[in-house]
């Protein structure tokens, strides 16, 4: 019998965690499903990520909203995908912060990732009638950005990393207690999506300006939180793997004269023993190869997946 499509199958509620990492500072995690983090100011709430609906937004502030009532004042989205953006009206607040090629991917792709998100991944999408368009960035940057929390709170940084899971990621820093927000750039025990990645950059410098950081704590896009510089260590390290692993597999392919489709099944071969068990490791598998072979082949900025791509893709790699 052929696999499922993607996460099309996938149905079952996970287990939503809410962990407060310091005073004011809190990360929900859900078994695999994105992750996403509040830190308070002094009268004022900066949240992280925005998921895939407004409903399914509400959900997470109703947690929230049991821990503080201040204003949220900032939504920060990490980057442009559809799972993390289109919850965006829920927060309330007319200030959106993102990167600069955050807002352009966007405008370019942001339709048909909107599209392609909800059938690879339908349950996460809770009352899809209640997305109201497109999530537009208010307020955008290029390479640093800092909100003072007011009083003793110090500063929240935000930063581009460079290129990685796409061309505008950006992670959130809180000096004052050395926690990361690392946004997709990192996950920890939960599998990559790169089907708009850089990979050689993401696995290289990007990766390196992620771990210079030297955070005690660490919350990836995906997975548990990484509590302890080993734990957060471990996770960089995974993903480095992870994304390197799939370089040498896919160039040796290549270099001699493989096909794609020997491409995934030589990355799967190599992945599955240690990743295989991961969240979404199946469902990210055909598209992150596909993409890292056009990199390879010289498609320097990532084609646009829509339905139609996601189907073609999937029925060509997966058995």
């Amino acid at each position: 019998m052929p696999k499922p499509f993607a996460s099309s199958a996938d149905m079952s509620a996970k287990t939503q965690t809410l962990e407060i990492l310091a005073d004011g500072v809190y990360a929900l995690t859900a078994e695999g499903d994105p992750n996403v983090g509040a830190v308070e100011g002094e009268d004022f709430v900066v949240c992280f990520e925005a998921l895939a609906t407004p409903a399914a937004a509400r959900d997470w502030l109703m947690i929230l909203r049991a821990h503080t009532d201040k204003p949220i004042r900032h939504l920060v989205l990490s980057h442009y995908h559809a799972v993390r953006t289109l919850g965006a009206s829920a927060f309330g607040t007319t200030s959106v912060i993102a990167h600069d090629k955050t807002r352009e991917l966007i405008a370019e792709r942001g339709k048909q990732d909107w599209e392609s998100e909800f059938g690879r991944m339908p349950r996460l999408f809770k009352d899809p009638a209640s997305i109201p368009g497109l999530t537009w960035p208010t307020a955008t940057f290029s390479d640093d950005m800092s909100i003072d929390l007011g009083g003793d709170r110090g500063p929240l940084v935000l930063r581009h990393c460079g290129r990685g899971h796409t061309e505008g990621d950006i992670v959130a820093w809180l000096p004052r207690h050395r926690i990361l927000f690392a946004g997709d750039l990192v996950e920890t025990q939960a599998s990559l999506y790169t089907g708009d990645a850089f990979h050689r950059d993401w696995a290289g410098p990007t990766l390196d300006r992620v771990a210079s950081f030297g955070a005690d704590t660490l919350i990836g896009g995906r997975g548990e939180v990484a509590h302890g510089r080993e734990a957060v260590r471990a996770a960089i390290g995974q993903t480095r793997d992870f994304l390197e692993t799939m370089l040498r597999e896919v160039r040796d392919v290549r270099k001699r004269g493989g096909t794609l489709r020997e491409a995934f099944t030589a990355v799967h071969a190599a992945l599955e023993p240690s990743y295989g068990g991961w969240p979404i490791f199946e469902h990210c598998l055909p598209f992150d190869v596909s993409r890292l072979w056009d990199e390879l082949e010289g498609i320097e900025r990532p084609r646009i997946w829509t339905p139609e791509r996601d189907r073609e893709v999937w029925s060509t790699l997966q058995p």
